[in-house]
Order: C-alpha cells, then sequence, then structure tokens
C-alpha cells in the first residue's frame, strides 16, 4: 500500500518557523516529483512547493523567499521549512507525490494532511 505520512504541523506565532516532513512508503521514492499543497477554509487547494527528481525547486509567489522545499532520497522524505510565518500561510498542509508511467498516464497519490495555525 501507498502511504504519505506528514507531521510537524502545529500552532505558532507569526513570524516565527515549523519545518514539516513527509515520509514516503509503498512507491519508488526518487522517481516522483514532490509537491506541497495547502488548503484554507473557503479556499482553493494550491500548490506551494515542489521538488523534481532532479532535485530542481520551484515556489509559489506568496512563498518565495521564505519557504524552502528539499528532499532525502535515501530517507524517502520530503521536507517543507517554514520561516517567517504569517497569519495568511494558516491551511491545512498536504503532501503529495506525482509520476508520469506512460504518455498521459500518471500516479499520484496524496498525505491526510497536516494543520498549520499562524496566530498569536
Amino acid at each position: 500500500q501507498v502511504q504519505l505520512a506528514e507531521s510537524g504541523g502545529g500552532l505558532v506565532q507569526p513570524g516565527g518557523s515549523l519545518r514539516l516532513s513527509c515520509a514516503a512508503s509503498g512507491i519508488i521514492f526518487s522517481m516522483n516529483t514532490m509537491n506541497w499543497y495547502r488548503q484554507a477554509p473557503g479556499k482553493q487547494r494550491e500548490l506551494v512547493a515542489s521538488v523534481s527528481t532532479g532535485g530542481r525547486t520551484d515556489y509559489a509567489d506568496s512563498v518565495k523567499g521564505r519557504f524552502t522545499i528539499s528532499r532525502d532520497n535515501a530517507k524517502n522524505t520530503v521536507y517543507l521549512q517554514m520561516n517567517s510565518l504569517k497569519a495568511e500561510d494558516t491551511a491545512v498542509y498536504y503532501c503529495n507525490a506525482q509520476r508520469r508511467v506512460r504518455t498521459g498516464e500518471w500516479n499520484t497519490y496524496w498525505g491526510q494532511g497536516t494543520q498549520v495555525t499562524v496566530s498569536l
């Protein structure tokens, strides 16, 4: 079975930091693009950060310079380091794995999510 297990969420003050982790099993981790998404109440789910199989990273404009995504293939784990947190970052954060298995066909998996709340 495929499992993506997020951890590291919690309550932090504005300006604080938090590191999320996602441990994957049941997939060939090194062949998957790994992503972090988030969804706040009343808003659509948005892509926050992505790291490719080759280590290329991309970020949403709203988090550039504050968040860093990284992967450790030996540990089958992807991380999201979040610094200078703002109230607008409050959301459920989801880990996502994606791999193209053939033309037009993809395998996509999701974690259950971890809550991040930025508040005084």
